[in-house]
């Protein structure tokens, strides 16, 4: 199926009673770039949380948000920094004695500065841990793929009806390019019958020329490279793969084709078609950037 290279999805809620936020989004990008946030020393479940999302993103800019509530029944491990604390102490006398001040110095106003404390908790089981957040990413990135596969069917579906917008444009082509020629070898006639008046035509020599600008002219072979061009980049739209790059790569190759043909046909009308073809594929280009 194909997908949109944006996406977004979101769990919040309580696993394994704990509170765990698991939120991931993506925009385009010509590879797959991650990016995580993880609360303050979780950091080495990073690398774990990539492998978890690169099963189901292959490119596009990936950002991860997660955080997790500490939990409440791994005890702290408090220190204290005596000899900072003497410190204190021994300045707030002084102030006392200098400018006698009222003797006020308890435990609680110590307490006030935090620089005192230490507080410190045993590190998480990193396998434990990871299962946690990987339950609560379930949810999360399976809504983001959803969302990413509805955005994708949107960008077929707006392709192919372009594709065979370019198709009816390419059969207009077709049919009235040779028309041209025929318009060129009787203007042709009538100029020459014009210029020598009395004399003689020589048919042969119309007919060459005729046939010199017909094959400067002709489109045949563009055209068919261009409806093979199309038919397979309809094809890769029905695979259960990520094609982005190869769909880029066909649409270079309809644009090439589209600029020969512009440069070979003369007539006006078949002119302003090239031009639609080519606003066409265009807007299929832009769209091919959205997939992944």
């Amino acid at each position: 199926m194909i997908k949109s290279m944006t996406g977004y999805g979101r769990f919040e809620g309580s696993v394994d009673g704990r509170n765990a936020v698991f939120e991931i989004k993506s925009v385009n990008h010509r590879f797959f770039e991650f990016q995580c946030r993880l609360p303050k020393g979780m950091g080495f479940l990073e690398e774990g949380i990539k492998q978890l999302v690169s099963g189901y993103v292959t490119r596009g800019k990936v950002d991860v948000y997660v955080s997790i509530d500490e939990d409440e029944n791994v005890a702290s491990d408090v220190k204290i920094n005596h000899s900072l604390a003497a410190g204190y102490v021994s300045a707030m006398k002084e102030l006392r004695d200098k400018y006698g001040l009222a003797d006020d110095i308890s435990v609680s106003s110590i307490a006030c500065y935090p620089d005192i404390f230490t507080v410190s908790k045993p590190q998480e089981n990193v396998e434990s841990l990871m299962a946690l957040v990987q339950k609560a990413g379930k949810t999360a990135i399976n809504e983001f793929v959803s969302m990413r596969e509805r955005e994708g069917e949107k960008l077929k579906a707006d392709i192919l009806e372009r594709t065979r917008t370019i198709l009816e444009y390419v059969s207009y082509i077709e049919e009235y390019s040779p028309k041209t020629v025929e318009d060129y070898r009787t203007r042709l006639y009538e100029k020459i019958k014009e210029v020598l008046s009395d004399t003689t035509i020589d048919e042969q020599r119309i007919l060459t020329e005729a046939a010199i600008f017909a094959d400067k002219t002709a489109v045949d072979e563009e055209t068919v490279r261009l409806r093979s061009h199309i038919s397979q980049l309809e094809t890769m739209l029905l695979q259960d793969e990520p094609v982005g790059r190869k769909l880029d790569f066909i649409v270079q190759e309809m644009n090439r084709e589209a600029n020969t043909v512009g440069s070979k046909v003369c007539d006006t009308a078949l002119a302003h078609k090239v031009v639609d073809i080519k606003s066409e594929i265009e807007k299929i280009r832009e769209q091919v950037q959205n997939i992944e």
